[in-house]
């Protein structure tokens, strides 16, 4: 029998060691910055193109390398930052695994410029499929310059698999956010086809966060400090009323690395409990200083996951910081038992002697005199007796008219207060009622065969659903003009997402008067919502399209209209009159879909009169 075990050519196995550590441009953009960082670079600069696809390209100006160290980096398990196993555990650098040029380059056309400042001329090298095509010397400053070019032009069925230019941005500035936060101290830049995303200057963590989110950002954050044995944790929360309905702005670092920490997160939570809304999250910036032999970073391939010694002991020290500095900064309500300096004695009374005070009494004072003789004694004599106005009725002489006594009462007519508006416009009948309300949450009504029992939530989820739709296509929407626009406050990354849909929205009844580099202005919104109640259905339809990333336009006009319809359909717990009910009863059965949310929930089931009778069989 021949032998079937091979050694897997280096190229190959380069490919493979690819697919763990560069899954999409995005992956590409944090390798590369993470090697900059730890080349001791002060200024970084990202250029791409066509979302990665094309182009890739990050400019430092860090150390550099020598002609030798150049040819040395693109090997396999090539890297200066360990020499021995033990080294694992005590790291304080970022890429230390020696694969990420060796992955990049074998699925890449890789164009490495670099210079160490002692030398006169730097090093080109180009590689192609893991084979360096070309090494000369070249004037280049110092630092270095590493473009990639056709990311997975060798392998398309990976290619294929990646979304659409919009998506494989959003994810390029979510990496380059994360290392710019975890690093105020490194100039970041960013230009995508021509166009400046970010410009951020050498600051710290308060002002880079506010760079990055915006300027409004500021005054959302409540400071944590802390500094124990174990953990040394600093940054910032986000206060209560400014918790969002989506996760988006959630970031831990620890040792400088974005990480991501269900069991911490849950820590996070736990110390807001009973200030946050119902399904509604609190934005924190926490940064962790811990001693490296106590984690392990390297036990998942894009070290976003970290294993801790005494996670415990973690979880507890994080929730009672974030619970003081809540406390300390009048967010939350505390006991404070300690002695209030503002109910003390003042100094200049410590030694001094109270004052007696003088009491003067009527000692000739005799309640069984009459009243006119105690007034004598008490006023020495004299009498002060109140005397009556003359004619005091003559006061009150015209002022009463003829028309007093000649009013009809019944002519008079009062402003009625009956309510007649209701949240569909139409009118409560008198007539028997044909529907009831069950718990505020079902609608029931009766058939020739039996009970129908409708979820309302999901019922007039599925008729807004269709007729969002039907909005959209068709361009029939109608918007109501607000008098003084909304200014709505969102990050980059939102204002972003909101350009991509924004045509879309517009279909259904949003007029967009301008969108700024951290703000949107709204001059209209559709006829079917109130206006204090768009930014909360906007973060929701944000959250939403972050979650599910749409790849085309049918996905993203339909999860246009399921996110805008879930929020704007009436929820469990609201009460509706009779005409409420039918209206919704009504407009279920002209749906094209009536059984079935547009989340492939049911809406209504049937109970016949046989199943009643079983019943009391």
């Amino acid at each position: 029998m021949s032998n079937i075990i091979q050694l897997l050519p280096d190229h190959v196995a380069n490919q493979i060691a690819a697919g763990e550590v560069v899954q999409r441009p995005a992956s590409v953009i944090k390798e590369l910055l993470e090697n900059s960082i730890d080349a001791r670079a002060s200024r970084i600069q990202v250029v791409i193109k066509d979302a990665g696809k094309t182009l890739i390209q990050v400019v430092d100006d860090g150390m550099g390398m020598s002609l030798t160290d150049a040819r040395m980096s693109f090997e396999r398990h090539a890297t200066s930052k360990i020499k021995l196993a033990d080294d694992l555990f005590s790291l304080k650098t970022k890429g230390f695994r020696g694969e990420a040029l060796a992955s990049i380059a074998a699925i890449a056309h890789v164009e490495l410029r670099t210079r160490t400042e002692n030398d006169e001329v730097g090093t080109c090298l180009k590689v192609e499929g893991s084979q360096v095509t070309s090494q000369d010397a070249c004037v280049t400053p110092k630092g270095t310059s590493i473009s990639v070019k056709n990311l997975f032009y060798n392998i398309p069925a990976r290619r294929n698999f990646l979304k659409s230019d919009n998506v494989e941005t959003r994810h390029i500035i979510d990496e380059f956010q994360r290392v710019a936060l975890a690093h105020p101290d490194i100039s970041f830049s960013m230009i995508h086809n021509g166009n400046e995303l970010f410009q951020l200057p050498v600051t710290n963590f308060r002002q880079r966060i506010t760079n990055i989110l915006g300027g409004k950002t500021n005054e959302k954050l409540v400071p944590v400090e802390e500094d124990t044995e174990i953990v040394k944790i600093s940054g910032f929360v986000g206060k209560p009323e400014f918790a969002k309905k989506s996760r988006g702005e959630q970031f831990f670092f620890v040792n400088n690395r974005f990480i991501k920490s269900p069991y911490l997160n849950h820590a996070v939570t736990a110390s807001f409990e009973g200030l946050l809304k119902e399904k509604s999250y609190p934005g924190y910036f926490l940064y962790l200083e811990v001693d490296p032999k106590s984690i392990d970073i390297n036990i998942h391939p894009t070290k976003t996951e970290i294993k801790f010694d005494d996670e415990h002991a973690l979880y507890a020290i994080l929730k009672s910081t974030i619970k003081h500095s809540l406390g300390q900064f009048n967010v939350a309500p505390v006991l404070d038992f300690e002695r209030d300096s503002e109910l003390d004695t003042p100094y200049d009374y410590k030694n001094k002697q109270a004052d007696v005070p003088q009491v003067e009494v009527d000692r000739n004072f005799n309640p069984f005199q009459n009243e006119s003789s105690r007034a004598s004694q008490f006023s020495g004599g004299t009498n002060f007796r109140k005397e009556k106005p003359a004619e005091w009725e003559s006061l009150y002489s015209g002022m009463q008219s003829e028309t007093d006594t000649d009013v009809d009462l019944r002519q008079i007519e009062f402003e009625s207060e009956e309510v007649t508006g209701n949240l569909f416009g139409a009118k409560e009948e008198q007539a028997e009622k044909s529907t009831f309300q069950v718990q505020k949450k079902y609608i029931v009504s009766t058939l020739k065969s039996g009970i129908l029992v409708i979820d309302q939530h999901r019922a007039h989820t599925r008729v807004l659903y269709e007729e969002l739709l039907k909005n959209i296509t068709v361009s029939s929407a109608v918007s109501q003009q607000l008098l003084f626009p909304l200014r709505l406050q969102f990050n980059a990354h939102e204002v972003e997402m909101l350009k991509e849909i924004k045509d879309s929205l517009e279909q259904t009844g949003f007029i967009f008067s301008a969108i700024n580099k951290d703000e949107v202005e709204i001059s209209g919104i559709p006829t079917l919502i109130s206006e204090s109640e768009v930014e909360i259905l906007l973060e929701q339809l944000l959250a939403d399209f972050e979650k599910d990333v749409p790849d085309n336009g049918f996905s993203q006009t339909d999860l246009l209209a399921k996110s805008l319809a879930n929020s704007m359909a009436v929820r469990s717990g609201t009460l509706l009159n009779s005409a409420e009910q039918q209206h919704i009863l009504n407009r279920l059965f002209a749906c094209k879909e009536p059984a079935l949310s547009p989340f492939n929930k049911t809406v209504f089931t049937t109970l016949t009169v046989d199943e009643l009778d079983k019943k009391f069989a």
